[in-house]
């Protein structure tokens, strides 16, 4: 997992060519930089069964947060990673075009 020193050295994962840090169950996800980036809470885990790993984020709350604004301009609950994360990247292409 990544820390806070790679994290200052520009080190961080990406997905879908934008920077992505996770610090327990929150995420971040978009250019900090940018106008418009996602917060993401995991906010249920699930146990995939025998042999796997020993829990898989359920159910994640995602928020479409503006630079400098106090409450979100969008949000969403999701059903797994991968519809948050299909939500929170259809939404960065639209508000930061």
């Amino acid at each position: 997992m990544l820390d806070a020193k790679g994290i200052e050295n520009g080190e961080y994962l990406e997905y879908k060519g934008r920077p992505l840090v996770r610090q327990g169950n929150d995420i971040y996800y978009g250019d900090l930089s940018d106008r418009y980036h996602i917060y993401m809470m995991i906010m249920t885990t699930k146990n995939p069964g025998k042999g796997s790993v020993d829990s898989v984020p359920d159910t994640i709350m995602v928020q479409l947060l503006e630079k400098d604004a106090k409450i979100p301009e969008k949000q969403a609950i999701s059903r797994g990673l991968s519809d948050a994360f299909e939500t929170a990247n259809a939404w960065l292409d639209r508000y930061n075009k």
